[in-house]
């Protein structure tokens, strides 16, 4: 038994209550024992001094921005030191690996296993009837899936899968390689996360991202934070939010569960986060119900109306001035939510009339109002219509175009939003692409193509035979994993480009491949010399990043050699894109984004300058929103929530402390009490009662969807504070229990964040663990 074999044990999973506090001088024992563990002291201090500094590179883990101007020593947070220790681990996975382990005996291992592994180090082929990966060079490589698509009836059998790990320049040619070969399939991982948020804002504001800075966050008065969890999944905005709240910001916390990082915050680099209490952070939690934000935020808006009738024309709650200039269909919008029935609202959010109004006070009297959210909202049947409402609220207080307001759907990967930028999406506007062929003297595909969910039913149905990944843990990552496995199973040839070894190397086509890439930290040397590369992060900042560690070996190629190279291969000398040259100078590739892309005019150079440059948003820069009115726009929908059926629960799938999107770094989910396992549901107590069951029980969940069900299998029961009906369980472990079919309206994204269960109490022998 290998010390990763040692360390995976279901059976000493221990609970013990949840932490009320996040971050502190634990959180940095924990950093520096994984840092040290993976990598060595050597390699520790080379790259976590150079985390996320101007002259270093850019943390592969969440999105959140630096504040311009000076940089700590330190800025990282505990999971940025997790996803670098994974990155640069001095562990490696070679040929002999694979040579000694099958297919069949990895598929049994874990997902935590099988990325304690290390790093891929060059590239493998499974081919038909074969049981273990075997080594390919990568010209062969390149010409195998080359010969694959070639052979497709169509362009559009092919599906071309991102993650948000991606450079700017990496994933600008994988769109152009994508459109050359003459198709839009480009599902990436915005599809399952942020597709609401971007399909509400450009419908109200006209552009798919957030409003405000960094430092907008530090002058607001109020903060709102709803389905987010800093402590974990964002934990460096900690640092703004105590900023916020030493300038006087308010800040309420929308949420089901009681989450450590916004009860309080111990910050490390400071006397008091390792010696006193640190800083409260939320001012009011909210607890509420899942699905319950579109009604919290449609009751606001009613009782925000009633509060400018109280005060009349000595308060401007309702902002006239902002609305008759700016907006358009206030009118509906005013008379749908003064007709909000209250009662139906507290009981969608599961509050009491008390918290409503005690919160629609301090939106009333507050001027600078900011709303954050992340996948606790966009990941519902109805999150188009919640942040719609959301965006109504800010509207009709005027709160976008100013300093310290606006709206802020906080990214999860690094690099999400950059990759949209460049044009990873299925259905970029015709004036991305008639740029894109002016400058390349291309014919790109007008055709929208498919995103994550309908890749999947194309897979599945015969329809898309290739499918390529750039990144990302693609059958971990999705819904419905039974379907979505033999979706992968049932093409001619799958493709990942990785850096280090998951589930989706094990579920694959005909014919797979594994290709090896460099990460963050690893130096990229061309026949130019050193490269760069460029990242966007979730305030739209684009900047530099520069790894500076050797590769695992000399086979580990950079996305953008791979891509540049197939390229070649794929579509011979004579292609007009000039391939060869973007492969050996970076910068030309930022010459041609410049010309194709809004807002990256004069890339090169205003990309090296010390923070980088922040692409326009003109409303938020100018009060300009370009919408068909030409105007930000009231949105109105039927007001939706999620009631829970008799004897059933609402689940929501969750990350622990220890992971980072499918990434697991360990098994200990800290701050919510969970010690050496993971197949743990949290159940409110009256409702374990209710059910007959004991803290500590085994239960199948059950999941029940159009008279389908699904299951999966062995989690322990955790009594939790969780609203009563609810419940929630870590993926990808739950995402068997995600119906493919049940998505958002207009988004497409799974509902991750509201599955009907039910829990199906199974015997099991006495183990070790127990209760702590």
């Amino acid at each position: 038994m290998t010390d990763v074999d040692a360390m995976y044990h279901e059976d000493d999973l221990v609970v013990s209550s949840p932490k009320d506090e996040a971050a502190g001088v634990k959180a940095v024992m924990v950093s520096m024992h994984r840092a040290l563990e993976q990598m060595g002291p050597l390699r520790t201090a080379a790259t976590l001094t150079r985390l996320n500094q101007r002259h270093g590179f850019d943390c592969p883990g969440c999105a959140w921005p630096e504040e311009h101007g000076g940089r700590k020593v330190a800025e990282f947070c505990e999971n940025g030191a997790k996803a670098v220790a994974e990155e640069a681990t001095k562990r490696t996975v070679t040929a002999d690996f694979f040579a000694r382990h099958t297919i069949a005996d990895l598929s049994e291992k874990p997902e935590y296993w099988l990325s304690q592994q290390g790093r891929l180090t060059e590239p493998m082929v499974l081919r038909p009837g074969d049981e273990h990966y075997r080594p390919i060079g990568w010209d062969e490589a390149y010409r195998l899936i080359a010969d694959e698509m070639r052979a497709l009836d169509s362009p559009h059998e092919a599906a071309f899968y991102t993650s948000g790990r991606t450079s700017n320049e990496a994933a600008f040619l994988y769109q152009l390689l994508v459109r050359s070969f003459g198709t839009n399939n480009l599902p990436d991982c915005s599809n399952m996360c942020h597709e609401s948020s971007g399909t509400a804002l450009i419908d109200s504001i006209g552009i798919g991202k957030g409003s405000v800075t960094v430092e907008d966050l530090t002058v607001a008065d109020l903060i709102v934070i709803a389905g987010q969890n800093p402590g974990t999944n964002h934990p460096r905005m900690l640092s703004i939010l105590e900023k916020a709240k030493a300038n006087g910001a308010k800040i309420i916390a929308v949420n089901p569960l009681p989450e450590a990082g916004l009860i309080r915050f111990k910050d490390p680099q400071k006397v008091r986060g390792v010696v006193g209490d640190g800083v409260p952070i939320a001012d009011e939690f909210v607890q509420i119900r899942l699905g319950g934000d579109m009604a919290l935020f449609a009751g606001l808006g009613r009782l925000l109306f009633e509060a400018q009738d109280a005060a009349g024309d000595s308060a401007q709650i309702v902002d006239r001035d902002f609305i008759a200039q700016h907006t358009s269909g206030f009118e509906s919008y005013e008379r749908q939510t003064r007709a909000v029935d209250l009662d139906t609202v507290l009981a969608a959010t599961g509050i009491d009339r008390a918290q409503l109004e005690k919160v629609a006070r301090m939106m009333a009297t507050s001027q600078r109002i900011i709303v954050c959210w992340a996948m606790g909202l966009t990941q519902h049947k109805h999150a188009v219509p919640s942040i719609a409402e959301i965006t109504n609220l800010l509207l009709m207080r005027g709160m976008i175009g100013k300093p310290g307001a606006g709206l802020c759907p906080v990214r999860g990967h690094s690099n999400v939003q950059g990759d949209r930028t460049m044009g990873i999406w299925e259905k970029m506007p015709d004036s991305f692409l008639d740029a894109l062929d002016a400058r390349f003297g291309i014919v790109s595909p007008r055709e929208h193509g498919y995103d994550t969910v309908d890749a999947i039913r194309a897979m599945r149905d015969g329809r898309a035979k290739v499918f390529m990944a750039m990144g990302g843990n693609f059958a971990s990552a999705t819904p419905d994993t039974e379907v979505t496995e033999h979706a992968l199973r049932n093409c001619t040839l799958t493709v990942q480009v990785s850096t280090k070894l998951n589930r989706s190397h094990l579920v694959h086509g005909r014919t797979a491949l594994i290709l090896p890439s460099l990460g963050r930290t690893d130096r990229d040397i061309q026949a130019g010399g050193k490269q760069l590369v460029s990242v966007e992060d979730s305030m739209s900042m684009v900047h530099l990043s520069r790894g500076s560690l050797h590769p695992p070996s000399d086979q580990v190629r950079s996305e953008v050699s791979i891509i540049c190279q197939l390229a070649q291969t794929l579509f011979g000398p004579e292609h007009p894109v000039p391939w060869r040259t973007f492969n050996a100078d970076y910068d030309t590739i930022r010459d041609a984004i410049a010309a194709v892309v809004p807002g990256c005019e004069d890339y090169n150079r205003r990309v090296r300058q010390p923070d980088g440059f922040q692409l326009p948003h003109p409303p938020r820069d100018s009060r300009e929103f370009p919408t068909i009115t030409g105007k930000a726009n009231f949105a109105t929908y039927p007001l939706e929530w999620v009631p829970v059926p008799p004897g059933r629960l609402v689940l929501q799938t969750m990350r622990s402390h220890d992971q980072y999107n499918t990434t697991i770094y360990g098994l200990d989910d800290r701050y919510r009490g969970v010690k050496g396992g993971r197949r743990v549901v949290f159940v409110n107590p009256a409702d374990i009662a209710a059910f007959g069951l004991t803290e500590g029980d085994t239960v199948d969940l059950v999941s029940e969807f159009e008279g389908q069900e699904r299951r999966a299998e062995s989690f322990r029961v955790v009594a939790y504070a969780t609203p009563v009906g609810n419940a929630a369980a870590y993926y990808p472990e739950t995402n068997p229990l995600v119906p493919l079919d049940h998505v958002a309206a207009r988004s497409n994204t799974p509902v991750s964040k509201a599955i009907v269960v039910r829990l199906e109490k199974v015997c099991v022998p006495a183990t070790g663990g127990g209760h702590g």
